[in-house]
């Protein structure tokens, strides 16, 4: 069996695209996937499964919460063991302890390719925010104070962008990891 994490786009966010964890969760365990953990309210579920195919899981998972809840959500898979290991790789400026710098990793969908993302969005606004491509995530820092003023920040939920793509901070995916 493997661990997975199975991090949902666009869930409860502004009353919008509303799923309880508990229904979430006791949806995937009817698909036969086992120790199923979520974490927060904004689709993060670790479970385990014999399928050792991240789109097939993923087609899978989007294919049950349309049936179930009618929503089109986007679904990234990811072995548990290979988001250790990104986290591993993260450059030296990602997921410090500054308390004035807002870490996240970008995880892009196939078959969208995290440098076709850089490509679209453009080169980081200098000062305000940094970018690393490993694999086919995007290491992503930002001031706090200044982010409305970072390109990246605006562009990552454009159209043609942002639903090819899920973020989530570098405290979430310490938490994930440590479930």
């Amino acid at each position: 069996m493997n661990r997975y994490i199975a991090l949902l786009r666009g869930i409860n966010i502004s009353g919008k695209n509303k799923i309880s964890m508990a229904e979430l969760k006791s949806c995937f365990m009817e698909c036969e996937f086992t120790d199923v953990l979520t974490h927060l309210n904004s689709g993060n579920v670790v479970f385990l499964s014999a399928e050792g195919d991240e789109i097939i899981l993923a087609d899978r998972i989007k294919a049950m919460i349309g049936e179930r809840f009618a929503l089109d959500i986007p679904v990234f898979v990811i072995l548990q063991e290979e988001l250790e290991d990104l986290l591993r790789k993260a450059p030296a400026w990602w997921g410090t302890d500054n308390k004035e710098i807002y870490d996240n990793l970008i995880f892009v969908m196939p078959p969208s390719t995290a440098e076709s993302i850089a490509e679209q969005v453009g080169e980081p606004t200098k000062g305000l925010e940094k970018i690393c491509i490993c694999n086919n995530v995007i290491f992503w820092s930002f001031d706090r104070r200044k982010y409305a003023k970072a390109n990246w920040w605006k562009k990552t939920a454009s159209v043609g962008i942002g639903e090819t793509l899920t973020i989530r901070t570098v405290n979430t995916l310490r938490k994930i990891i440590g479930m």
